[in-house]
């Protein structure tokens, strides 16, 4: 069973939480870039080669057709979010945590552990799926020779603009469908490891820089593992055109099937997982350490 941790207050969480998240942001965001590419490039003609032939020969050409900031490209979406949307995914985790716990210092089981997460999971949606619609469209829209988008609060007004909230809000439905059951494997992952990690007779909140950076980028992959397919269908549904899939993700999924089979459902695997390990171990780490400063500075906060 996991040892818990003392409870936090909101405030910490949420600067701390907002902290790790830039981290994870700016270490993951060029393979994200990746795979969102390599999830919405068009279907190739017969006879011609696919726009990406792989992960680093799309690496390759975003490098060398737009430069290191090719690979940032809609970064600032997710980097604005980021602050409210950790601090509100491990605000969640930690209420999951304390709605199932019927004393204080009850210690939870890593099945209640990942409810907790799925909770927290809920949480961010609401945040986080207007925020992955907009980057998802300053990604590709270089990749096209467009430029509709001048940035990313220019391409927030157009949505509205052409759609209202639910243009802005487009594939909320997908995004749940992705975070809610891997932020469950996310924070229960991340707790086992932490506690596999810990020496005997030692306590979980000492744990080494480099054991968090080992349990925060497993719990990366393990995260990542579960979200693949359903974030495929969001890539796609995210930036298709006004009207093409009316059923939402059932459309997208029988045309994915149909089309490119059941492979299609991992594509950007590589780039996820490159990406995962060392985006997620910054951001515990930088969580752990934004906790602890806090804690130093602010004890009574």
């Amino acid at each position: 069973m996991a040892e818990q941790p003392q409870p936090i207050s909101p405030v910490k969480n949420f600067f701390a939480g907002g902290f790790g998240g830039v981290c994870l942001v700016f270490v993951g965001h060029p393979l994200d870039t990746i795979k969102v590419r390599l999830q919405t490039q068009p279907k190739p003609q017969p006879g011609q080669p696919p726009l990406y032939s792989g992960t680093f020969d799309c690496f390759r050409k975003t490098l060398v057709g737009e430069g290191v900031r090719g690979l940032y490209r809609g970064m600032a979406a997710p980097i604005i979010g980021v602050t409210p949307m950790f601090a509100v995914c491990f605000f969640g985790f930690g209420l999951g945590k304390r709605l199932q716990q019927r004393k204080p210092d009850d210690v939870l089981t890593y099945p209640q552990l990942f409810a907790a997460g799925m909770l927290s999971g809920v949480f961010t949606t609401a945040i986080m799926a207007p925020g992955e619609r907009i980057k998802c469209l300053l990604q590709i829209q270089a990749a096209t020779g467009e430029t509709k988008y001048s940035g990313s609060l220019d391409c927030a007004k157009q949505l509205y603009h052409e759609a209202g909230i639910r243009g802005v809000y487009k594939g909320t439905v997908l995004t749940l469908m992705r975070d809610v059951p891997a932020s469950g494997m996310y924070f229960m992952t991340y707790e086992w490891l932490k506690n596999i990690l810990t020496p005997e007779g030692k306590s979980v909140n000492d744990l080494s820089a480099a054991r968090i950076l080992f349990a925060g980028g497993l719990a990366g992959i393990f995260n990542w593992a579960v979200a693949i397919p359903p974030d495929v269908l969001k890539s796609r549904f995210q930036t298709a055109p006004p009207g093409k899939y009316p059923n939402g993700f059932r459309d997208v999924l029988r045309e994915l099937i149909r089309e490119e089979g059941v492979a299609s459902l991992y594509k950007g695997f590589t780039a996820v997982m490159i990406r995962a390990f060392p985006a997620n171990a910054a951001c515990f780490l930088g969580f752990e350490v934004a906790m602890k400063f806090l804690n130093w500075v602010a004890p009574g906060l």
